[in-house]
C-alpha cells in the first residue's frame, strides 16, 4: 500500500507519527478485513464486493477522528511566543496535569497538559523549553512529557515527533524536575541570560516549589555561571492559545446533592466539630481545605463537576467560630443552603477565595497566630497567606480515609451489587463469544457492562473509564478503547476488564482477567502467580503502625521468584461514594505508602498484575478494608483485611499445582461466599445462574 501524504489529509491535525504507526494501522486493517470477510461471505478475489475492503482502502480513511493524535508543532510555537511575552521572557514553561485543587482527574477545561502534548493519560507533566537566542516568529526549543510506568506504552503511542518521553522511575532516568533544571541551566549558559522556569502557581503545590528551588540552588553550586529563577505566571499561557486551535471547553458545574446520614454515618455538624477539635487549637486559628473530595466528604454533599468523581468546585476556610464555603453562585439549592447556614456555614463566591484568604490571614498575623495548610495546597494559596502557617497532612484526608461502620457496610452493599453486574457481564460475554459465536468489540462490551450496572438500585455512574482490553491491549496498564480503534474481543486471547461504579452506598473498583478458550501454559502460570500474590495480601495479618511500603513485596514475591514484576503500585485507597483513588494510604514503592500507616477502616484495593508488552496483561483486583484481628504482640494489636469484592476468579487460568492447600481453601471459601450471597438473586437455570455455578464450584487437585 502507498504511503499516505500529508496533503491527503482532510484538513486535520493528525501527525505524521500517526500515519506511520504500524501497530495502530495493522489493528485497524485486521479489524476491517475480519468484518468484511464475515459480512460478505464472498471468496472471489475479483468480486466487486471487494470494493471498500482493505485492499482498496482510501488512504484518507486512515485518518479517523477517533484514532488520531494531535500534531503539536503550531501549538508549541504559539506557546513559546507566549513565553517570550512574559516579563523578562521564559526559558521553560511547565504544564502539570492537575487543576488548582490538585485533583488527579480533571474536567475538560483543566486538561491543559493533554491539549499541549496530545497525551491523554491522567498522570504526567509537560515541560516546554524555549531557546532565548531564537529570533523571528519561529521559536525553537524542546518539549518533554514525563509520566510513570502505567503510561509508558500509551505515551509512546500518543506523543508526536515534537516530544521526548521522560520515563519517571526508570533506571538512570532523571526526574522531570531535575531534567527541567538542567535544561534551564544549559539555556542560561548558551544565552548568557537568566533562564526563568515558569508555572501557573495554582497548579503546583508549595512543597514542589520548595523542591524546585533546592534543585536550582544545587545546580548553581555545580554551575556557578548558570542563572536560573523559578517564577509564578499568574495568567495561564495554555489558556491564552487554546482557542486558536479548539474551542476552550466550558468549566462544568453539575447539580449538587445532599447525601443522607444513612449513607455517611456521620452528620456534617459532627464532622466539622471533629475537625475543629483536632486542628483549631493553640495558636492555629484557621484551616484551609482545597481538595474537592475532602470538601464533599466534610459537608456530606456530592456533585458532578469532574467525570466519575462526585465532587464540585469549591474551597473552605475553617476558623474557631466560622466555616466559609467558597462556591459558584446559585449552585446550592435553597434547602442545602439553609441547612448549611443553620450550622454556621457562610457561603461566598468561588472566585473570592484567594482574596478572602489574604484578608483572614492578615488578621491572624496581628496576634502572631498561624493558619494550617494541607501539604497539597497550591502555591497560590501560600502566596496569599499573609501570616505564619503550619503545613502537614490534611486532617480531613486522614479522617475520610478511615471509614465508619456505616461506610464499610455501604462498601459491602456496593460490591455485592457491582459483583452481580460483573457476573452477569462475564456470563453474557462468554455466551456471546463462545456459544453464539458472535463478535463484539471492547467498547460494546463496556457498554453492555454499564447496562447491567444501571439495573442496580442507587447506581449513580461509573467511577472511572472502563479498561476493556483484549489481547495485547491488556498490557497497556491504563488502556482505554476508543471508537474507530477498539479491538474485537478475541476469545482465543486473554481479556482484561478493570471497571468500577459509583453507588450511593459506596465506590467500587474491580479487575478480572479471563480466557474463554485454551490459555497457554505461560499465561496460566503467570495468572496463578498474580493470584497467589492477591491471596497473600488478602490473608496478611500485620501489627499496628505498619506502612504500605513494608508489605508491598507480599504481593510481588511469587512473580519475583520467576524474575517477573509489575510497574504500578499494589494498592490505593478507595472513597465512600467519592474518588476511586483516595489518599493518604497505599501499598507500593511510592513515598506516600511509606509515610502513612494503615489503620482500621481504611478501604483499599489489592491489585497485583503482570504485563507482557505486545501480548497480554493480567491484573486481579479486589477491594478490602483494614480491621482489627484477634492477635496482639507485646501490647501491640494486629490488623487484617476483609475482602468485599464479589466476583469469581477465572478457573481456566488457575494452575492448582502452584497453589498451597491454604490458598486453594481460601479460593474455595471465597467462591462459596459469592454463590451463597448472589445466586438467589439470579434467574434459576438462566445463563448467569449456570455460569456462576460453574465458576464457583469447588476447585479440586484431582
Amino acid at each position: 500500500m502507498s504511503r499516505v501524504a500529508r496533503a491527503q489529509c482532510a484538513n486535520c491535525t493528525c501527525s505524521p507519527g500517526l500515519l506511520s504507526r504500524t501497530n495502530r494501522k495493522s489493528s485497524l486493517f485486521a479489524k476491517r478485513i475480519n468484518l468484511n470477510r464475515i459480512n460478505s461471505g464472498l471468496k472471489d478475489p475479483n468480486s466487486e464486493s471487494r470494493k471498500g475492503s482493505v485492499f482498496t482502502l482510501n488512504p484518507q480513511s486512515l485518518c479517523l477522528p477517533e484514532a488520531k493524535e494531535v500534531n503539536t508543532t503550531q501549538r508549541l510555537n504559539k506557546l513559546r511566543l507566549e513565553m517570550k511575552k512574559t516579563d523578562g521572557g521564559l526559558a521553560v514553561y511547565i504544564v502539570p496535569s492537575e487543576d488548582q485543587h490538585q485533583s488527579e482527574y480533571t474536567s475538560a477545561y483543566d486538561q491543559k497538559r493533554s491539549f499541549i502534548s496530545g497525551f491523554s493519560g491522567s498522570a504526567g507533566v509537560a515541560i516546554v523549553t524555549r531557546d532565548l537566542n531564537s529570533i523571528g516568529d519561529e521559536e525553537n526549543g524542546t518539549a518533554a512529557l514525563s509520566t510513570d510506568g502505567r503510561y509508558f506504552t500509551q505515551a509512546i503511542d500518543e506523543l508526536d515527533f515534537n516530544w521526548i518521553l521522560l520515563k519517571q522511575g526508570a533506571k538512570d532516568e532523571p526526574t522531570w524536575e531535575e531534567w527541567t533544571v538542567k535544561q534551564a541551566s544549559q539555556i542560561s549558559l548558551d544565552s548568557g541570560e537568566i533562564a526563568k522556569i515558569g508555572i501557573d502557581p495554582r497548579l503546583i503545590t508549595y512543597d514542589q516549589v520548595q523542591k524546585f528551588n533546592k534543585l536550582i540552588k544545587d545546580e548553581k553550586i555545580k554551575t556557578p555561571k548558570a542563572q536560573i529563577e523559578f517564577v509564578a505566571i499568574e495568567q495561564n499561557l495554555v489558556n491564552n492559545i487554546w482557542e486558536e486551535f479548539e474551542t476552550l471547553p466550558a468549566s462544568t458545574e453539575g447539580e449538587i446533592k445532599q447525601l443522607d446520614v444513612s449513607f455517611t454515618g456521620k452528620s456534617t455538624q459532627d464532622k466539622i466539630k471533629e475537625v475543629r477539635a483536632n486542628v483549631i487549637k493553640d495558636n492555629i486559628k484557621g484551616y484551609v481545605v482545597t481538595s474537592l473530595d475532602e470538601i464533599a466528604w466534610l459537608l456530606n454533599l456530592r456533585g458532578l463537576d469532574i467525570p466519575y468523581n462526585p465532587v464540585f468546585y469549591s474551597f473552605v476556610i475553617i476558623t474557631a467560630d466560622e466555616l466559609k464555603l467558597f462556591i459558584g453562585q446559585d449552585r446550592l439549592s435553597s434547602t442545602i443552603a439553609d441547612d448549611l447556614t443553620s450550622i454556621g456555614v457562610t457561603i461566598e463566591p468561588y472566585q473570592n477565595f484567594y482574596s478572602a484568604l489574604n484578608t483572614i490571614s492578615k488578621q491572624f498575623s496581628v496576634n502572631n497566630n498561624k493558619i494550617y495548610l494541607p501539604k497539597n495546597a497550591n502555591w497560590e494559596v501560600v502566596r496569599n497567606t499573609k501570616c505564619s502557617f503550619t503545613e502537614g497532612l490534611s486532617e480531613i484526608e486522614l479522617l475520610k480515609s478511615q471509614k465508619n461502620e456505616t461506610e464499610l457496610q455501604g462498601a459491602r452493599i456496593a460490591h455485592l451489587k457491582d459483583g452481580r453486574a460483573l457476573i452477569k457481564f462475564f456470563a453474557w460475554l462468554e455466551d456471546t463469544l463462545i456459544d453464539k459465536q458472535d463478535i463484539i468489540d471492547e467498547i460494546a462490551a463496556d457498554e453492555k457492562l454499564t447496562e447491567f450496572r444501571q439495573q442496580e438500585d442507587n447506581f449513580v455512574g461509573l467511577s472511572f473509564d472502563t479498561i476493556s482490553a483484549s489481547g495485547a491491549n491488556g498490557a497497556v496498564i491504563h488502556y482505554k478503547p476508543t471508537k474507530g480503534s477498539a479491538a474485537m474481543i478475541n476469545p482465543n486471547k486473554i481479556y482484561l476488564n478493570d471497571s468500577g461504579s459509583q453507588f450511593l452506598e459506596g465506590t467500587t473498583d474491580t479487575t478480572r482477567t479471563v480466557h474463554f478458550t485454551k490459555p497457554s501454559l505461560e499465561q496460566i502460570r503467570n495468572y496463578t502467580l498474580v493470584l497467589k500474590g492477591n491471596i497473600a495480601l488478602s490473608t496478611l495479618k500485620f501489627p499496628e503502625g505498619t506502612t504500605g511500603n513494608l508489605i508491598d513485596s507480599i504481593a510481588r514475591q511469587f512473580l519475583w521468584k520467576y524474575g517477573l514484576d509489575y510497574g504500578h503500585g499494589t494498592s490505593h485507597g478507595v472513597g465512600a461514594y467519592l474518588n476511586v483513588h483516595e489518599g493518604p494510604i497505599g501499598v507500593g514503592p511510592r513515598p506516600n505508602a511509606a509515610k502513612n500507616q494503615l489503620r482500621a477502616g481504611n478501604l483499599i484495593s489489592n491489585e497485583p498484575g503482570y504485563y507482557k508488552e505486545g501480548h497480554y496483561g493480567i491484573r486481579i483486583e479486589n477491594v478490602m478494608f483494614v480491621k482489627p484481628s484477634d492477635y496482639s504482640f507485646n501490647g501491640k494489636k494486629f490488623l487484617e483485611f476483609e475482602t468485599v469484592t464479589k466476583v469469581p476468579f477465572c478457573r481456566k487460568l488457575i494452575d492448582v499445582c502452584l497453589l498451597t492447600d491454604e490458598e486453594l481453601g481460601w479460593i474455595n471459601r471465597y467462591h462459596a461466599r459469592i454463590w451463597a450471597e448472589l445466586s438467589d438473586s439470579l434467574e434459576k437455570n438462566g445463563i448467569t445462574y449456570k455460569w456462576l455455578r460453574k465458576e464457583t464450584e469447588p476447585i479440586s487437585r484431582y
